[in-house]
């Protein structure tokens, strides 16, 4: 059986899927077609089932519930991981929401946690990830939320932090910050989940057996990012969540689709994970 496999071109990302999409572990009579895409876009094809099997974004996943299923492998959450708000100099936190804001995508658990944050802040603007910190130089906005490799390099370029938007929800709820899932197609066979779940478990494993050796698949796709930057940037986000969410895992996901569901009226329907 093929199934279609997507994933984002950063580091924590090709390293747990390295070992899956080429060959370096059996996969048991199935077969993926990795598509790397940006997570904005990966959360919008969620809406369309486009992909057997995808990294999304927390919201977007809560969104898609009737379509898709978290897998216990391949997450991304944990402390002292959420987005940073930035600027091109210090402001009040009081003044925020009165900003031009930089998203990294309206379905992203970085939106989530800005309007967690700031409820009022209400003038923002999407943009790819990586478009932000420029944009924030430039002064096309005043104030950016950054993810992935941006929390490195920020600094680098004369910006500074206003807040951890992780931090602020860590210290309120007392649970690590999920900030992205791989989830599947609930129509897949619940054999086949099981098994996509234990090979994404397995691939990761690999990974960590040969790390901190970085493989070539790695680096071709963090293009000009550092190797020391790739390193940290694997070794904030790949986690013992990533290899299993366990029960802390799962309770800090249902305490984000709480709040998520009471913030937008919504009520729960049905769970999250996949069936063990």
């Amino acid at each position: 059986m093929k199934l279609s496999l997507g994933f984002s071109p950063c580091p924590n990302d090709t390293f747990i899927f390295d070992a899956l999409v080429n060959g370096k572990i059996d996969t048991e009579g199935l077969e993926f077609e990795p598509v790397l895409e940006d997570v904005q876009t990966l959360n919008a094809w969620a809406a369309e089932g486009k992909l057997d099997v995808t990294k999304l974004s927390f919201p977007a996943l809560f969104n898609q519930v009737s379509r898709y299923s978290i897998l216990n492998s391949g997450s991304a959450l944990g402390k002292g991981v959420g987005p940073l708000l930035i600027a091109r100099k210090a402001i009040d936190e009081a003044e925020v929401e009165n900003c031009r804001i930089a998203i990294p995508g309206e379905n992203t658990t970085a939106h989530f946690l800005l309007n967690y944050t700031f409820p009022n802040a209400k003038n923002k603007s999407v943009m790819l990830f990586s478009e932000i910190e420029n944009a924030v130089l430039k002064g096309d906005v005043d104030l950016g939320v950054i993810i992935h490799e941006n929390r490195f390099t920020y600094q680098q370029k004369g910006l500074h932090k206003i807040c951890d938007l992780g931090e602020i929800w860590e210290s309120r709820e007392n649970v690590p910050i999920p900030l992205g899932c791989i989830a599947v197609k609930r129509k897949l066979p619940i054999d086949v989940q099981q098994r996509v779940d234990l090979l994404i478990k397995k691939s990761l494993e690999y990974a960590f057996q040969h790390y901190p050796q970085l493989s070539s698949y790695v680096s071709k796709h963090a293009q000009t990012m550092e190797e020391e930057v790739m390193r940290k940037h694997i070794e904030l986000y790949v986690n013992n969540y990533s290899l299993d969410l366990g029960e802390d895992g799962k309770a800090a996901i249902r305490k984000l689709h709480g709040v998520y569901l009471r913030n937008n009226g919504q009520q729960k329907t049905g769970d999250l994970f996949i069936s063990k």
